[in-house]
């Protein structure tokens, strides 16, 4: 993949993102907040763009979102490599109550 096609790639995906995200909030604001991991500000921000908006703020070559787990234990969850034997739905319960608890801290 050479360097156009990357940030054509990332463009694309901030569109989704951004779309998606608008969507959510003005669906479900609450589900979006923890879905999405932003904060209030945020959303009221997200939820108010218009299509042009939107689509200037895609067309950067920045990705605007971003991976929410940051440590190895909930990576570990959600790829069930923590525990050998481990049963899969309980270990994404779990990384799902982490990452609730982390979203009550943003």
């Amino acid at each position: 993949m050479n360097t156009e096609q990357m940030l054509a790639e990332i463009r694309e995906a901030n569109l989704s993102y951004l779309m998606l995200a608008q969507s959510l909030i003005r669906a479900d604001r609450e589900q979006a907040l923890y879905r999405l991991g932003i904060s209030e500000d945020t959303a009221t921000l997200i939820g108010t763009l218009s299509p042009a908006q939107i689509m200037k703020i895609a067309s950067g070559n920045t990705l605007l979102c971003a991976f929410r787990m940051s440590d190895d234990l909930v990576w570990g969850l959600l790829t069930n490599h923590s525990k050998p034997g481990a049963n899969e739905s309980v270990s994404r319960l779990h990384a799902s109550i982490l990452m609730a608890g982390r979203h009550e801290h943003a």
